[in-house]
């Protein structure tokens, strides 16, 4: 056994890793709160960091709360449950300001109030694993566990709604039934505002008898649902992917009305193949939108650009305000979903959608697109750092609001936009997206300075 040592815990990192030092040196601790005081064992030691597994708590934090998912602590999809919720949204805005300060070299003039939203049955989107193992012969559906590539026992998932962490335990039956139960790693779950899908990764295709089984099992389930009087009550489709994520198509049933979501304060329907990358948390998504677009404040003559794109989630309620809005994105099939939207909702004739690799322009790309007056920069976890670089002076928009999923990247970005490009960084704030996790959904407010004589 190795020494057992006695720690303060001085803060949580961005993947919710607890941080003490012992001489000099960072120790990254799992299930530990700042302020607590802690026994650990370090397992593994690097040359500039340690990694420790915590023993005991001695001292617990006044945030510091009892879990209430049963799966906390062996499940990995949750790692902040034993912290007080709204202690997790000021730790999440720490860590935003923290990195604007270290990476980026700079301070907001305002930080925003956060959008919180609700701790519980808010996640739409979820990939679960799927496993069977032969000597329990018994299906595994769920999370990976924490820090392994098994599959957790679990169920119920307390952040997914209700009515679908309720068909875990089904899931985990029906996939024993199948003649196949062993080439099924994956079920996706999309909760639309009509419909819930289930996508069965098959590496193999279903017998009939298996396919008979899947389609008596998804009646089954509908019947019950439509007997239940509530929100809840939207029919399950099952859809199957035989290869990679173009391979994907329905199941059954087939007559049912198609997957989407609504912005209602844009009176704005968005269709979309539950493959196709949507937010995760709706609620949240309809007032980040909602924040975005005041922090443009978009006039009717104002022309945007709209980087990284994707089906139009922010395209679409910023054309119902402004005059034109160019959206750009890298994935050809977003740009065509994207397009079929802008059409849906009869915004064609105020919105053009471009397909491009915004990890690889350079300032001459950009000028061809003409100067715009404000820019709405939605990337992924890398940022857009070759974006950022590429801006000069004569194609430079007056305002640049940056939706991130990861703190890090925006305080890069962000300290090119003040430090080089001549911005101003006048809002910053954080949106809980994903509670319960250390995953930091943020936006940032940019304004051009002019200089007069």
């Amino acid at each position: 056994m190795n020494e057992q040592i006695k720690v303060r815990i001085e803060s949580i990192d961005a993947e919710a890793k607890g941080i003490a030092r012992i001489d000099g040196k960072t120790i990254f601790i799992n299930d530990v709160l700042p302020n607590e005081e802690v026994l650990i064992e370090i397992y593994k030691r690097k040359p500039t960091f340690d990694l420790a597994r915590l023993i005991k708590i001695i001292t617990p934090s006044i945030d510091r709360v009892e879990p209430l998912c049963p799966n906390f602590g062996n499940c990995g999809g949750c790692s902040l449950q034993h912290m007080e919720f709204n202690a997790q949204i000021l730790s999440k805005q720490k860590v935003l300001i923290d990195n604007l300060k270290h990476i980026g070299r700079v301070e907001t003039q305002n930080v925003l109030q956060p959008i919180i939203g609700t701790p519980w049955g808010y996640r739409h989107r979820a990939r679960m694993s799927a496993k069977y193992v032969f000597k329990k012969d018994s299906a595994l559906v769920g999370f990976r566990e924490k820090g392994s590539p098994y599959v957790a026992d679990m169920s119920e998932c307390l952040v997914l709604p209700k009515h679908i962490s309720d068909i875990i335990p089904n899931l985990r039956h029906l996939i024993s039934q199948l003649s196949i139960k062993d080439k099924i790693p994956q079920i996706e779950v999309a909760i639309g505002d009509k419909i819930n899908v289930l996508v069965f990764r098959v590496m193999e295709p279903l017998s009939s008898t298996d396919e008979e089984i899947v389609i008596a099992f998804v009646n089954e389930h509908n019947k019950t649902m439509l007997e239940k009087v509530q929100e809840s009550n939207k029919l399950l489709q099952v859809w199957l992917q035989p290869k990679g994520l173009d391979s994907v198509y329905p199941f059954y049933p087939l007559n049912v009305p198609p997957l989407s979501y609504e912005l209602k304060n844009f009176g704005i329907e968005m269709p979309y193949f539950p493959t196709e990358f949507t937010q995760v948390n709706p609620l949240i998504n309809q007032e980040m939108i909602d924040l975005a677009l005041n922090l443009l404040d978009i006039q009717e003559d104002d022309e945007i650009l709209d980087f990284f794109c994707g089906i139009g989630n922010f395209t679409l309620p910023m054309a119902t305000k402004a005059k034109h809005v160019f959206g750009i994105e890298g994935s050809s099939q977003l740009v065509a979903r994207a397009t079929q939207n802008a059409k849906h909702n009869n915004l064609a004739d105020k919105t053009n959608y471009m397909n491009a690799d915004l990890f690889t322009i350079d300032s001459q790309w950009l000028k061809t697109l003409g100067k715009r007056n404000k820019w709405l920069i939605d990337p992924p976890r890398d940022g857009a750092a070759e974006l950022i670089k590429s801006i000069t002076p004569d194609i430079a928009p007056s305002k640049i609001v940056y939706i991130s999923c990861n703190p890090a990247t925006l305080a890069r970005d962000a300290g090119v936009l003040v430090n080089t490009h001549g911005y101003q960084l006048v809002n910053a704030g954080v949106m809980n997206m994903f509670p319960h996790t250390s995953h930091v959904e943020s936006i940032a407010e940019f304004i051009k300075i002019t200089h007069r004589l």
